[in-house]
């Protein structure tokens, strides 16, 4: 009997869209398993991300910020420009800083500081309004936000940049504190070139240690933040001298600082 050749046609025909649907399959087999090993890596990562940095932040509630990326980077800089390594600071409980530094850094910085939970929303909604309008960019970082920009973070304007200082300066006001903040905040703020924290400043500019700043002293150092590079408690600007005077009078209006002997 002849074998029919239209049916070895499509038996071929068959064949070859099985063989398409396999090798289909296959390779979206493969993709499933590469994308299920992606997800399942970037969960751990992401589990770790939040482990570490609580571990940290948590470690550094008791033990003092000796380095922080700011000063790494600057000292890189220093090295690449050929310059000489300058990094000074000395770190101080908050009990050997004169509680006029304290006033100054809030009257100047964040009057707000003792009573919101890391974010002063009103500032940060007149200084997106006066940015939209154009002209000198606003700032409305509060002294947590610079704190967990100045511990844990780069200097940059990224949105990414921004988007962890939030979560940061979540992390510390759960973890550290007010006092706590306050403290990291005046022992590794940028206070001068390759100087650091108050009490090196002090005793740089004013030949004293921190402790013992008077209220005009307080003044004129907060008075160059946050450019300490660009302004001089040595040589002061008319805008220094400015808002040294401006910060002096706004100190007489801050209250009860509850962590303050």
């Amino acid at each position: 009997m002849a074998k029919n050749p239209l049916a070895k046609i499509k038996k071929k025909d068959g064949s070859a869209a099985l063989e398409k649907r396999s090798a289909a399959g296959g390779g979206s087999s493969v993709f499933r398993r590469l994308l299920g090993r992606f997800l399942r890596f970037f969960k751990k990562l992401v589990i770790f991300f939040f482990v570490s940095t609580f571990t940290v932040a948590v470690i550094y509630k008791y033990v003092p910020v000796f380095i922080t990326p700011l000063m790494v980077i600057n000292c890189v800089k220093q090295v690449i420009g050929d310059e000489e390594v300058r990094l000074s600071k000395d770190w101080v409980p908050i009990e050997d800083i004169s509680p006029n530094m304290v006033r100054a850094a809030i009257a100047s910085e964040d009057a707000k500081f003792l009573s919101h939970n890391g974010f002063d929303y009103a500032a940060i909604r007149d200084a997106a309004i006066h940015n939209m309008k154009g002209g000198r960019t606003l700032g409305a970082s509060t002294i947590s936000q610079q704190t967990a920009k100045n511990v844990f973070l780069w200097p940059s304007r990224s949105w990414v940049r921004k988007g962890l200082e939030v979560y940061f300066t979540f992390l510390i006001e759960l973890v550290w504190g007010k006092e706590r903040i306050m403290e990291v905040y005046l022992n590794v703020a940028e206070t001068g070139h390759g100087i650091y924290g108050v009490e090196m400043a002090s005793q740089i500019y004013f030949k004293k240690p921190a402790k013992k700043m008077s209220k005009w002293e307080a003044a004129r150092l907060i008075a160059i933040f946050p450019n300490p590079l660009k302004f001089s408690v040595v040589n002061p600007s008319k805008r220094t001298l400015r808002k040294q005077e401006i910060v002096m009078k706004r100190m007489n209006s801050v209250g009860q600082i509850p962590f303050l002997k």
